[in-house]
């Protein structure tokens, strides 16, 4: 490029979920070297399970896949357009999910991690970051997640002055497809609904009568919960991924309107049978072989988990590969925080990506990650003469979209 050069200073990334992937992948391909930091395996947090790079610690679901109908989906073309290594890997790991794209989570952070470690510009280095970034380290994308370590989340609450919000989080359980009672479950996707590798059968549906969702919601309601410890008396829930039995609290029929809601299906049993609620399940892997309970997170203790969950038709001998669980979470009030390209307006210095600038969704994490590396790779990139950014950040994105666009030669 004429009048430009690569600088001569590494980008810092520190965390390697989906956004630190993603903005590693990003500027890496920009042709700018990147040291990506992972604290697991020294370091685990309460949810992850492995050493892999962008592990899935809760559902499998990156949500609907319709470009023309869903912000969602669209955001999933945008990525795929600026060559996103989430998606990439997301479409290549695919299970079926309806009109969703659901992936194997093992297989999809299998593929990350790879690309990652395969690719000559990134570093890798295993290990806590458990202060502020050296100040040598003159472009920093923090993006260690909601799960933040405790010793860094304390650093940057002292440098801003500002108390981390939090909130907590949930997972769902996980269940052996072996072991549902399939004489009482059916295949089915809401409305028949095709999606990307789907045939538009891709859930397994137990229904329920009304005395059995009685049943159920009380047992929800009365069952043993996890206890708070003092100090997260306080904390909210985040209602994008309440607890099933913070939801069954809110009316009873909250949940026949939420993950429990009976509409577009039709018992395969007995067509004429309208269930007064559907419990769903989709596919976790690829095999086939393991399926999670949608809508199902939960701070039930394990004992209860498995007595209540057993209660629901065609899960009365489930196995369960992974129980729910809870976790508390932590992110910035980036509005306040933030500027404009996610520079921490204390130290400009360090940007961040991911759930702890408060976006949520795997998605919407990765998609935050690819944007800070634009913004940083075009920092890394400075005009001979002036030692200026050669283009407003703004204008990069623009060019970078546009230039993921096709031609009308190549439509043609």
């Amino acid at each position: 490029m004429t009048g430009i050069q690569a600088a001569s200073d590494t980008v810092h990334i520190v965390g390697a979920g989906l956004a630190g992937s993603e903005a590693a992948w990003q500027l890496a391909n920009a042709g700018v070297h990147v040291v990506l930091h992972e604290m697991r395996p020294t370091r685990m947090t309460e949810a992850h399970r492995t050493d892999s790079l962008a592990e899935l610690v809760c559902s499998n679901s990156f949500r609907s896949d319709d470009a023309a109908n869903n912000a969602v989906g669209l955001l999933h073309a945008e990525m795929r357009r600026l060559g996103s290594l989430i998606m990439r890997a997301a479409d290549a790991n695919q299970v079926p999910a309806g009109g969703a794209l659901a992936v194997d989570r093992d297989g999809f952070s299998a593929a990350v991690t790879r690309a990652l470690y395969d690719h000559p510009g990134i570093d890798i280095q295993r290990g806590e970051i458990a202060r502020l970034p050296p100040a040598d380290w003159g472009n920093v994308i923090v993006a260690t997640g909601p799960l933040t370590s405790a010793p860094l989340a304390d650093a940057i609450c002292e440098l801003t002055d500002e108390n981390a919000l939090a909130f907590f989080d949930a997972i769902a359980p996980i269940v052996h497809k072996d072991s549902i009672d399939m004489s009482v479950a059916w295949f089915q996707s809401r409305y028949d609904k095709l999606g990307p590798g789907g045939t538009g059968a891709d859930y397994i549906n137990c229904p329920l009568t009304q005395q059995q969702y009685d049943a159920f919601v009380d047992a929800l309601i009365t069952g043993e919960k996890t206890n708070f410890k003092e100090w997260e008396t306080n904390t909210p829930y985040f209602d994008g991924c309440l607890p099933i039995e913070v939801m069954a609290e809110r009316g009873r029929e909250t949940l026949r309107h939420g993950p429990m809601k009976p509409v577009g299906l039709t018992n395969a049993h007995d067509p004429l049978a309208k269930p007064y609620a559907i419990v769903q399940l989709r596919q976790d892997n690829k095999l086939g072989t393991l399926y999670n309970m949608v809508g199902f997170q939960t701070k039930l203790k394990y004992g209860p988990q498995q007595s209540i969950f057993r209660t629901i038709p065609g899960l009365e001998h489930a196995e369960f590969v992974r129980l729910g669980g809870l976790h508390r979470n932590t992110f910035l009030k980036s509005p306040k925080l933030l500027d404009a390209q996610l520079r921490l307006r204390a130290q400009p210095r360090l940007r961040f990506a991911g759930q702890m600038t408060g976006c949520e969704g795997y998605v919407e994490s990765a998609s935050i990650g690819l944007i800070a590396g634009l913004y940083a790779a075009r920092r890394s990139y400075r005009n001979h003469r002036t030692g200026q950014p050669l283009v407003p950040a703004h204008e990069y994105q623009f060019r970078a979209v546009s230039a993921a666009r096709p031609s009308a030669d190549q439509k043609a």
